[in-house]
């Protein structure tokens, strides 16, 4: 689709005409000419995506690629193929990736690999995991085992790509938090511990990183019908209270959570540094 294009009116008024000058005018066609279709369009860009095989990392790769995304997606589980092959039917070229982002040493060669046989435009870490038992009987095994995928192997993945995405002058970085980013929770400690610490990291990396052209922001997704929520949504009384305070009445689709993605690593976030983007259907304004 060609770029929109919009006629060049200079000011009858004679003093202000004077500040409109050729050379600003020239500018400005320049500007409106390499502009892209829609603010939103991800023509051209690589996104990599963790924990794209179901659930909310599947809704936004297939966001990304209806956008005009190609897809580097990663899972640690042999299910990429379907994603990959309903990717590919919206016009994505899609590289696939089976990696244990809890093996420290097998994922950073692989970011390495990966990073540096491919330029990525936009970074998405979804990839995460929650354990559930009451603090007091926390193991030190669930402690771990989800800081290390939900912070650690996020943060390793942001270093390495964010140090390309700087030295290009350009990048999106999106990580996915959770309400239990703003919140505690309950019986879920590592899980909550994990997640105000990638709102934090955002935060850290956007005050260095903005000067430079890199972009990093979260969403913090409400409450989804995925597989990690199952539990609470078969639990009638848990379930009806949850609902009982989400203002929309239901809970989300994974695919309400992509188009936040997709404005965060389009264009139209351009000036948006360092947020946490809540889409919980009004969980926090209760």
């Amino acid at each position: 689709m060609a770029p929109n294009r919009w006629p060049i009116r200079v000011p009858n008024n004679p003093i202000r005409k004077s500040r409109f000058t050729t050379a600003s005018a020239r500018s400005y066609r320049l500007a409106v000419a390499s502009a892209p279709a829609s603010p939103f369009s991800l023509d051209g860009r690589l996104a990599m995506v963790t924990g794209a095989g179901s659930g909310i990392g599947r809704a936004i790769a297939l966001g990304l690629a209806a956008a005009g995304a190609d897809l580097l997606l990663l899972s640690d589980r042999d299910n990429l193929a379907a994603v990959a092959d309903d990717a590919a039917a919206a016009g994505a070229t899609v590289t696939t990736e089976l990696l244990d982002l809890t093996d420290r040493p097998a994922r950073r060669a692989a970011f390495e690999r990966l990073l540096d046989g491919h330029t990525v435009d936009v970074l998405v870490n979804n990839a995460g995991l929650i354990r559930r038992a009451p603090a007091a009987e926390f193991s030190d095994e669930d402690w771990y085992e989800v800081i290390e995928l939900n912070l650690h192997a996020a943060f390793e993945l942001c270093r390495a790509a964010g140090r390309r995405m700087v030295a290009r002058g350009s990048g999106k970085i999106v990580n996915v938090g959770s309400m239990l980013s703003f919140q505690g929770g309950l019986l879920v400690p590592s899980y909550t511990a994990s997640k105000h610490a990638l709102a934090g990291l955002t935060r850290a990396l956007a005050n260095e990183w903005a000067a430079h052209g890199v972009n990093v922001n979260a969403i913090a997704p409400g409450y989804v019908a995925t597989a990690t929520t199952a539990a609470l949504r078969n639990d009638p009384a848990r379930s009806a209270e949850i609902l009982s305070r989400i203002p929309a009445g239901r809970w989300a689709d994974p695919q309400d959570v992509a188009g936040a993605a997709v404005f965060l690593a389009s264009p139209a976030a351009a000036y948006v540094h360092g947020h946490v983007l809540a889409v919980d259907g009004g969980w926090l304004s209760r």
